[in-house]
C-alpha cells in the first residue's frame, strides 16, 4: 500500500478530508524542519500541533524556521 492509499484510507476511517497535495507538502516541511532543528520525534508532535491549532501550515512553517537553529 502507498503512502497515498494509506493516508486516504485513514482519512475515510476518520471521517476527515484526504489533504490535497499542497497541504502535504507543508506538512512534509514542517516535519523536515522539526526534525532537523531537533530530534526525530519532533516531527509527528509538531504536525499535531499544526493539526490542533488549525492555524495555516504557512504561517506555522515560518514559526518553526524561527525556531530552528541558525545554518552555518
Amino acid at each position: 500500500m502507498t503512502a497515498d492509499e494509506w493516508i486516504g484510507k485513514f482519512a475515510a476511517e476518520v471521517g476527515a478530508r484526504t489533504p490535497g497535495e499542497e497541504t502535504v507538502g507543508e506538512l512534509l516541511e514542517l516535519a523536515a524542519t522539526a526534525a532537523h532543528a531537533s530530534e526525530r520525534i519532533a516531527a509527528p508532535i509538531a504536525c499535531y500541533i499544526a493539526g490542533v491549532t488549525g492555524a495555516p501550515l504557512a504561517e506555522l512553517r515560518e514559526i518553526a524556521d524561527g525556531i530552528a537553529p541558525a545554518k552555518e
